[in-house]
């Protein structure tokens, strides 16, 4: 007879030794007491009564195998982040807290920070300073300013070894310290899991370099306690004071009136601390979850120092959200239908919610946010949405939730209710979850397809549920991220490892069975992932709204969920369209209707105008040498780059960017173009209007986007045509690969620092080094021209060794007043030069030059 074991509350039960139900560990250990106050050592899981519970209610969406399978894979860490590495060096008042799930081998992290400008890189680092990752910031990739996130993916082995041994170091890299700003030690930390409130302290003193703090802080199961971990870097200077204890005192204000005040005794070695507030009142609590409360940290005595911050909710980079489903109605239920929320808790304590609710059985009644039910009629709704639902959707605000609604929101403990007239008690329902940082931004900006039984054709009566988020890049790469809830969960209660779902893409026709693209397979309930590889037809339907998205299971093969994707978008097959007619793209956006702009969700606002998704434009900041795209409500804006021109005499007209050639064509050249377009002599290139030889190949120059290096085009002499597609990297082997130019669209493994047999004797250390500069090694006082691929030798930048310091510098010219074309004997100028002037000398130019 199999023993009944009851649902756990906490939501990372474990089994013990000997026993066979799942329980929530009673308290964690502390760390070495330090006051008379009790210690950290309290901190508990927050735990239900479940007593009076009613069985015939569905439990099992608040805690399932899957979820906690997910949890038991995760890891979380932690870093305080200031300036100054070892030794002790500091060169800022910055300070950063960074949070880190170790998700099987993905390394996510969500980085705020104060007082520090935006960071440019996250760097990993070992316990010898070797960099391991640097993971580049991107300015849309945050949810909100002063924080960053992020993801290092396939943590190798070796590194995560190193990450749970707590030898992992993380830097932030600022234009102004490209050696790392503020830097810190990933730590695991007991808090972590419990955290629902935090703080960054920094010093009161700006001329305080390299001191700063973060505490954690949650509410105990039941009572109004609040417990805290306190952990600072220079609060104590290093050998200040002949006693090993310095007082510490810890304030809690609010409007810079005292609430709550702790002392305690702390070491250089030791300057954590834990304590426990005890019985705050109502009013506390609210300004709690508001954000009223700041914490405050002293030292006393000769070397008084003091660091203080606002407690806030916990920030974070994760997504939460919730899929509702049949299944997990309190008294399940079958009908197709589905519900899809996101919701956000801002810093002030206003909860923000959207949840859409699609192809329900009968009209909706109610839609509630609750806690888990105490007996059976007796739901406990903490707040109802129902007054804002209108036609599918309720969306709006909570202005007023408690620090205990804020704290069980951000430890998975509450569900979103969906009652129908046909099902009063919830025809729908779904555990509120925060979804892992996965680097899909759409997450920040849109609302989830949802999927739902009722969507497929024909409608499929399932209890399952789910949502999906779908973008297209600037490559027409497309990234999607899917969470279903009510899918493959035996009968019998057997744990077995069982495929949940197939995801689909597919577009509407008269045999759309035929037309899908598989995307993956899954086993948990989120998949994601990225496709490369779109066919033509598949990415129009995209943007005509007329395709869709699929999970099929083995019970319904032929689809148990779909949902309808719109992406507008103006890809070709495979990869991003490169055609002339490109550029007057913006011109065509122009004539669209103003207020329909404003109403699409991908359109940028840039510059005081709205521009839709796809469209390029020159900038009114610099009209002539950049060029701006709109992706996806992100503006990215780049150079352009000019191509060598291979011409005896070139111009540069004052409205381009790039130079041309001057020569005229004679009759001759222009029958030779005309010839050039029949497909027995080569190809004719209308982008930069030149004829190239059959099977020819070359980067495309597009006006007035300039050269186009991640792009290669072919001249096809069988046929005439000129085809072009987007570059494709090699694969690389090395940990760090580099660009070996700004404008290289590949990156590549670093040249190992190998000599080549025949400078062995110039490297040795009592002799005139050799430079290696790209593949190959110079002698002492040797010069070249440097070779650029794919343009070749650049004529006009001259290098040279010296000692082991490659220099170069493009040949200057001399003013243009002067009697003869330079272009006669100097084609590096492009105006001209005396005929008595003397030869240049590169080596005392007092231009700039630049070593590597």
């Amino acid at each position: 007879m199999k023993q009944d074991c009851p649902v756990p509350a906490c939501p990372r039960a474990t089994l013990l030794p000997g026993h066979c139900c799942h329980t929530c560990p009673k308290a964690l250990p502390g760390p070495p007491e330090k006051s008379a106050e009790p210690p950290f050592d309290t901190f508990e899981y927050f735990q239900d009564k479940e007593d009076e519970l009613d069985k015939p209610y569905n439990d099992r969406s608040y805690l399932s195998s899957e979820g906690l399978a997910r949890d038991d894979a995760r890891t979380e860490f932690v870093a305080l982040l200031t300036s100054g590495p070892e030794p002790w060096h500091p060169t800022s008042s910055a300070v950063a807290k960074a949070r880190f799930t170790l998700l099987r081998s993905y390394l996510l992290f969500s980085i705020s920070y104060e007082r520090l400008g935006r960071p440019s890189r996250v760097r990993f680092s070992d316990p010898e300073g070797n960099v391991l990752f640097e993971h580049p910031v991107q300015k849309s990739a945050a949810p909100e300013d002063g924080m960053l996130c992020g993801m290092w993916r396939t943590v190798s082995k070796a590194n995560v070894q190193l990450l749970r041994g707590e030898q992992l170091r993380v830097s932030l890299v600022t234009r102004a310290q490209p050696s790392g700003e503020v830097h810190g030690h990933i730590l695991k930390h007991r808090a972590l899991f419990a955290e629902t409130f935090g703080a960054i302290l920094t010093s009161s003193d700006p001329a305080h370099l390299g001191a700063g703090g973060m505490a954690m802080l949650t509410l105990s199961d039941t009572e109004n306690n609040l417990h805290f971990i306190l952990m600072a870097r220079g609060l104590l200077e290093p050998g200040a004071g002949e006693s090993p204890w310095v007082p510490l005192r810890v304030r809690i204000l609010h409007q810079g009136r005292t609430l709550r005040e702790v002392r305690a005794n702390i070491t250089v070695e030791d300057p954590d601390f834990a304590e426990v507030l005890s019985e705050l009142s109502a009013r506390e609590l609210q300004w709690l979850v508001q954000g009223q409360l700041r914490i405050v940290a002293e030292t006393e005595g000769r070397h008084a120092r003091q660091l203080a911050g606002t407690i806030t909710a916990r920030r974070g980079c994760d997504t939460i959200q919730s899929v509702l489903c049949g299944a997990d109605a309190l008294l399940p239920t079958k009908t197709g239908a589905v519900g899809s929320a996101k919701l956000a808790l801002h810093e002030n304590g206003t909860l923000q919610y959207q949840v859409r609710v699609v192809g329900t059985a009968s009209e909706v009644v109610g839609v509630t946010l609750e806690t888990k039910p105490r007996r059976k009629n007796k739901r406990n709704v903490l707040f109802d949405m129902t007054p804002s639902y209108k036609d599918g959707l309720a969306q709006g605000s909570w202005q007023s939730p408690s620090a205990r609604d804020a704290h069980m929101l951000l430890q998975n403990e509450l569900f979103l209710n969906v009652a129908t007239k046909d099902w009063a008690e919830g025809e729908l329902r779904g555990q509120v979850i925060s979804l892992p940082y996965s680097g899909l931004l759409a997450r920040y900006t849109e609302m989830p397809v949802p999927l739902a039984g009722q969507l497929v054709s024909p409608p499929v009566g399932s209890g399952a549920g789910g949502h999906a988020w779908l973008s297209l890049d600037e490559h027409c790469h497309l990234h999607y991220e899917i969470a279903v809830a009510g899918l493959g969960r035996p009968a019998d209660g057997t744990v077995s490892a069982h495929l949940h779902g197939v995801a689909e893409l597919g577009e509407l026709g008269a045999r759309p069975h035929q037309h899908k693209r598989l995307l993956k397979g899954f086993y948990g309930t989120e998949a994601q992932g990225v496709v490369k590889d779109l066919d033509a037809d598949l990415l129009q339907h995209l943007a005509q709204g007329t395709a869709f998205l699929q999970v099929s299971t083995k019970a319904h093969p032929r689809g148990e969920m779909r949902g309808w994707v719109h992406i507008p978008n103006r890809c070709q097959a495979g990869g991003a369209r490169l055609a002339p007619g490109e550029a007057e793209l913006s011109e065509g956006s122009k004539a669209r209707d103003a207020e329909q702009l404003k109403k699409d969700p991908n359109s940028c606002f840039f510059e005081g105008q709205h521009r839709a998704h796809g469209t390029r434009w020159a900038p009114d900041y610099d009209k002539k040498c950049s060029i701006c795209s709109c992706q996806k409500r992100t503006v990215i804006c780049d150079p352009i780059l000019c191509q060598p021109l291979n011409c005896s005499r070139q111009v540069h007209p004052e409205e381009l960017c790039c130079p041309v050639c001057e020569e005229k064509k004679t009759e001759q050249e222009e029958l030779k173009l005309e010839r050039a377009r029949d497909s027995s002599e080569g190809c004719y290139f209308d982008g930069d209007k030149t004829w190239r030889g059959s099977g020819t190949r070359w980067h495309p120059v597009v006006p007035p986007f300039g050269l186009i290096k991640c792009a290669i085009c072919t001249c096809k002499g069988t046929t005439g045509e000129v085809h072009c597609e987007k570059v494709q990297c090699p694969r690389l082997t090395c940990a760090n690969p580099v660009r070996a130019s700004p404008s290289d669209c590949c990156k590549q493994c670093p040249a190992p620092e190998k000599s080549v047999p025949e400078l062995a004797d110039s490297m040795q250390a009592d002799g005139p080094r050799a430079c290696r500069f790209g593949r190959r090694w110079y002698l002492n006082n040797e010069s070249w021209h440097p070779s650029v691929p794919p343009f070749g030798e650049m004529k006009c930048i001259l290098c040279w060794c010296v000692s082991g310091e490659t220099h170069c510098q493009r040949q200057e010219c001399p003013p243009a007043a002067c009697a003869s074309p330079a272009r006669r004997d100097n084609p590096c100028c492009a105006k001209c030069r005396a005929p008595d002037a003397p030869p240049e000398k590169v080596h005392d130019a007092p231009a700039e030059v630049w070593s590597r």
